[in-house]
């Protein structure tokens, strides 16, 4: 019995030597600095590459929306509460300058007439006081203190009559209490929001009774990205296309580029003129802006590729087939999917852009930062 135990255990010692012996599986992949390995280079078919190449020119491309041309566009909104009477033209009509749209009844007017010719005959009872007491002061009669008071009060009511002569001035109508609506401008109605009998008060702060512009000139808005300003210049033209004419494209130019950026979007408002001579485009359309961008001497490489660790900038460079360095850029714009490296990168390298973030994550858990690895 003492035997056999032996025998047994000679036997378990003998196969964990066996054990001990074998070699150690090698890992698939290593981080040796600041580069990680493939144990199996020919298996590294998940990753793709591209090549660094200089930048050949390209498209900017920029969303927006036409809208009217505020420049040849007016807003009618009475300036005195009122109810509607008349509707003088349709949606759709050629209006000239100063041409009849609409008329309101309107107290607010009659009452701003009644007002007028208050202060107006206020005005005529002053001056004539004040006659009447220039004599007396020149005979010694009056005071120069009452003197001074008399004009003092002739000064008040010729102001109160300028005051209230220009606002019935700039509030037109008639003296039967009837407000004429015109429009500022010639143009094509191109909205109407009022309907006879309706009501109308300035408080109400609500759309314009007319909107009159010129539909042959539009603006197009676009908001740009912040990285797309240095390409963006007043004066250049520029193509579009809307989804409603598949296919054709239109052209503008660009006139504006807004002086600030729209903290909750991080764009920038930049405006085009467009000709519209057939009033094919209407206001509201969406569109492209599609802007050509010549060649620079840029390195660039698909935006992919680029990881940010940190606040740096890397790249996976592949040194040999299941061989890749981690390199520190800088980055530049971002365009069309493309990212322009100002340095850490050279013509003709190859970079991975698909599986990177698979391979970085060894250099995460490997407990080093960038700085310490290079030590």
């Amino acid at each position: 019995m003492k035997k056999h135990l032996i025998a047994l255990c000679l036997a378990g010692a003998l196969a964990a030597c066996e054990r001990g012996g074998e070699a150690p599986r090698e890992a698939p992949i290593r981080v040796e600095g600041e580069r990680v390995v493939l144990s199996e280079p020919e298996k590294a078919d998940f990753l793709k590459l591209a090549t660094v190449e200089r930048d050949q020119g390209t498209t900017l491309r920029i969303t927006g929306r036409l809208i009217w041309n505020e420049d040849l566009t007016a807003r009618v909104v009475p300036q005195v509460a009122g109810r509607v009477q008349k509707i003088a033209v349709e949606l759709g009509a050629s209006v000239k300058a100063g041409q009849l749209l609409a008329t309101l009844f309107s107290p607010d007017f009659g009452m701003a007439e009644a007002d007028a010719r208050k202060a107006q005959a206020d005005l005529t009872v002053a001056r004539k006081a004040l006659e009447r007491q220039r004599e007396l002061h020149a005979a010694g009669v009056v005071s120069d203190k009452d003197w001074q008071q008399i004009e003092a009060e002739t000064t008040r009511a010729q102001a109160d009559a300028d005051r209230a002569r220009l606002r019935l001035a700039g509030l037109g109508g008639s003296a039967d209490g009837t407000y004429p609506l015109r429009s500022p401008l010639g143009g094509i109605v191109v909205e109407r929001n009022l309907s006879p009998g309706m009501e109308y008060r300035p408080e109400q702060n609500g759309e314009p009774l007319f909107v009159v512009t010129d539909p042959t000139h539009l603006w197009l808005r676009l908001d740009a990205a912040e990285s797309d300003l240095a390409a963006l210049k007043a004066g250049e033209p520029f193509a579009f296309t809307v989804k409603q004419y598949p296919g054709e494209k239109f052209t503008g130019r660009l006139r504006h580029i807004g002086d600030f950026v729209d903290p909750a979007t991080r764009t920038v408002p930049v405006r085009g003129e467009v000709n519209n001579p057939e009033r094919r485009l209407k206001g509201g359309m969406f569109a492209t802006a599609q802007i050509e961008l010549p060649p620079t001497n840029l390195l660039e490489v698909p935006a992919a590729a680029v990881i940010l660790i940190g606040d740096r900038h890397y790249v996976l460079v592949e040194e040999a087939p299941g061989r890749y360095i981690r390199r520190a850029v800088r980055s530049g714009r971002t365009q069309d999917g493309r990212i322009a490296v100002l340095e850490g990168l050279s013509e003709g390298e190859r970079v991975v852009v698909e599986g990177n973030l698979h391979l970085v994550k060894f250099f995460k858990t490997s407990g080093q930062t960038p700085a310490q690895e290079k030590q």
